[in-house]
């Protein structure tokens, strides 16, 4: 894969996240104006509502682009998707013939500000990265017992909250909850004390099933993918899921990167599934590689400190692809719509260094993480802020997704008290 150039200089560039082969998709403002869609192509950011309303973007034989969020692209279906990545392509690329009606809709993208790229359907998050599931599983059940009997077998999910879906840069607020220490005789209600993050990758769901789909049908659906950062209350958690898995401890927010970088530009990084340590049941088998090969950083600033990278990673260490999962998810019937978010699980390397939580970074508090100045973490403070980064790199491109941003504030004052 070589950079495809760009008449916008900035975007030949081999370390610019955005080139022309990637043309992420956002929505965006400046100023006070309305939000409205946009492509990312170097510093710059195409208003491509603007592109559709001018004749320069036609993509269907009525408007797709004038409701400020992606849904009706990713309903139109992948004809459109192909001929929007071609037709953009055409009007960057170096010696277009439209730079002149181009450059009056381009916008700086240090001058934007940034909104939630799609209308969120349903949420739904994975437990698929092996290496944490055993972290954890040791941590709570020892070595022996550390993966549950059916997770080489199963992409593990539960069903989240597609209302507390924010975009990179919106505060997250402590939350409160029930807790239950191991020293304590009862729950006690507390703003929570163990508040964690988990790097993921989001996987967006364009188009629908009406039943069960193969794998090779589900990777037709995606539409493309974000960062995710699952905020996790590791305290409230430990006391309310058993039996029947997270709840609120997941429900304060879950955090996206603004850009959806599309299957297109991720193609050329494809790269397989581990080997399997158990064979799947057929319905999961993969046609082809199914993961990505993106580089992915862990990192925090506490407030007025130094920002430090505490974790580097790979999504290639997935246990289980998001086409998987997407194929397992409509196993029963359940029909999937177009604006789905699937999580993938948090998403750790074989090392210390590459654990995509405080919780497996920290070893569950036991093993403080030491930061500049002679600052420790076992979980989150307030005023920390959490940067998520990704990036596909080789033979001089690299295709970013945009940092997924989240600093922590102080909880409410006990909204129960009276």
């Amino acid at each position: 894969m070589t950079i495809i150039r760009s008449w916008i200089e900035t975007a030949n560039d081999p370390t610019c996240p955005f080139p022309l082969n990637n043309l992420p998709y956002g929505v965006f403002s400046i100023a006070s104006g309305a939000p409205r869609c946009g492509v990312a192509i170097g510093d710059q950011v195409l208003d491509v509502t603007a592109l559709e309303k001018a004749g320069l973007l036609q993509l269907a034989d009525h408007p797709l682009l004038d409701r400020g969020a992606w849904n009706p692209v990713m309903a139109a279906g992948a004809t459109v998707w192909n001929r929007l990545r071609t037709v953009l392509m055409g009007h960057l690329g170096e010696g277009s013939e439209t730079q002149d009606q181009l450059e009056g809709h381009l916008h700086p993208l240090a001058k934007a500000t940034m909104h939630m790229p799609f209308t969120v359907s349903e949420y739904t998050d994975f437990y698929a990265g092996k290496n944490h599931a055993v972290n954890v599983g040791t941590m709570f059940r020892g070595a022996e017992n550390a993966l549950p009997p059916n997770w080489l077998h199963i992409p593990i999910g539960y069903n989240g909250r597609a209302s507390s879906v924010v975009v990179s840069g919106t505060g997250v607020r402590r939350p409160w909850g029930q807790i239950k220490g191991p020293n304590d005789d009862a729950p006690r209600w507390a703003p929570c004390a163990r508040f964690d993050i988990e790097l993921e990758l989001g996987a967006i769901v364009g188009q629908p099933s009406a039943g069960p789909v193969t794998v090779a049908e589900a990777d037709a659906m995606i539409f493309g993918y974000v960062l995710l950062n699952d905020w996790s209350a590791r305290d409230i958690q430990a006391w309310e899921y058993q039996p029947l898995g997270p709840f609120q401890a997941k429900a304060t927010a879950t955090t996206i990167s603004p850009w959806i970088v599309t299957k297109a530009a991720l193609e050329p990084f494809r790269t397989t599934t581990p080997e399997r340590e158990k064979p799947l049941l057929p319905y999961l088998a993969e046609p082809g590689p199914m993961l990505y090969d993106i580089d992915l950083s862990v990192e925090i600033a506490p407030k007025g400190g130094t920002p430090t990278v505490i974790s580097r990673t790979n999504y290639n260490q997935m246990y289980y692809s998001a086409a998987q999962q997407l194929a397992h998810h409509t196993t029963s019937g359940c029909p999937m719509r177009v604006g789905d978010l699937l999580g993938s699980g948090t998403i750790s390397g074989p090392d210390r260094d590459s654990r995509g939580s405080l919780l497996e970074l920290s070893w569950g508090g036991k093993e403080p993480v030491i930061l500049p100045g002679g600052q420790t973490r076992s979980f989150l403070e307030d005023g920390d802020t959490m940067t998520l980064t990704g990036a596909c790199r080789g033979n001089g491109v690299t295709i970013g997704f945009g940092n997924c941003i989240g600093t922590i504030m102080p909880a409410l004052p006990d909204p129960y008290a009276r």
